[in-house]
């Protein structure tokens, strides 16, 4: 049986769907700063507005040596999630819940806090030594906060709080570009089975037409492994780049390296190392990842992946 080469790319092929990738990312951008900010920023603001009305305006923090008890009102803020995140970013800098949690030493889950009384003293008292004295004047100089400057700290919060709500929502775009592959895959009619560690031999991949999500490939990761039809594996790489000095990072140092070594690995006969990319690409660093047997598909183009996937299966 012979087997169907994958695609592979000429300069001026990848110079026009790196164009219409950077294109797409460009629009979802724009559209990200005109839409999903503004929303996420008036979210966080009333979370913000919120903290301070329970707390008065963060005066009511204990942060005192020898505080054995929280004040039974600011319980209400530690089982609110979104308020207990809002609490993290009134320090300056924020912190991040992992170094909250280390510095508090206790699990920020709801159900500690409210039952430990020494947990929640403690994640009060971190939070009131680390409140930012350039937000909140007010608490180091003992008095009331004037209206002006509550509404200052309050959207200078906010801004902190949506800033990073965003760029978390950016980190999970690899995970949606996994999810769209596997609703390509779906729709193409391959099974998707439960992730199983694949070793060469590939004996415990799964079966031609079947996919898996993430799983070990060998000795690393793949972001999905597909079986074609020919009895060869694929793995995928889902790549989500920002910047063209990023792209080498996602795409060369990570991706096109994982290629060289399942190739070693396995063998050019047994895999397809293969990668779905979206976002900021310099057609240089393409070429480069595909000479080191890297197959690219585009987000945009999810088309070619399944004719590709197709094409291995034999003619009636």
């Amino acid at each position: 049986m012979s087997l169907t080469d994958p695609p592979r790319w000429t300069s001026e092929e990848f110079d026009e769907q790196r164009e219409l990738a950077r294109q797409i990312f460009r629009s979802q951008r724009l559209n990200e700063s005109q839409g999903v900010y503004s929303e996420t920023f008036v979210q966080c603001l009333e979370y913000i507005n919120e903290l301070l009305d329970k707390t008065d305006d963060l005066s009511r923090l204990q942060g005192q040596p020898g505080v054995s008890a929280i004040d039974p009102g600011l319980l209400e803020v530690l089982a609110n999630p979104e308020l207990l995140e809002a609490l993290r970013y009134v320090v300056g800098p924020p912190i991040s819940a992992d170094d909250l949690a280390e510095l508090a030493d206790t699990s920020l889950a709801a159900g500690v806090l409210l039952n430990d009384s020494g947990a929640s003293v403690r994640v009060m008292g971190t939070i009131a030594q680390g409140l930012d004295p350039k937000r909140f004047p007010w608490i180091g100089q003992g008095r009331r906060a004037d209206d002006s400057e509550r509404t200052a700290a309050a959207i200078a919060t906010a801004a902190l709080m949506a800033t990073r709500r965003v760029e978390t929502a950016r980190r999970m775009q690899s995970k949606e570009q996994e999810e769209s592959v596997k609703t390509s895959l779906r729709e193409a009619g391959m099974a998707e089975v439960e992730p199983r560690t694949v070793s060469p031999g590939l004996l415990d991949a799964p079966a031609p037409g079947e996919f898996c999500g993430e799983a070990l490939f060998g000795q690393r990761k793949a972001d999905l492994i597909v079986r074609l039809y020919d009895g060869r594996c694929m793995p995928i790489e889902c790549k989500v780049s920002n910047s063209s000095t990023n792209s080498v990072k996602r795409l060369n140092n990570d991706a096109a390296a994982k290629a060289s070594d399942w190739i070693e690995e396995f063998g050019s006969g047994a895999t397809v190392p293969s990668a779905v990319l979206s976002g900021i690409f310099k057609t240089r660093n393409l070429e480069q990842a595909q000479a080191q047997h890297l197959t690219i598909f585009w987000a945009h183009n999810l088309d070619a992946l399944v004719s590709f996937i197709h094409s291995t299966a034999p003619n009636d």
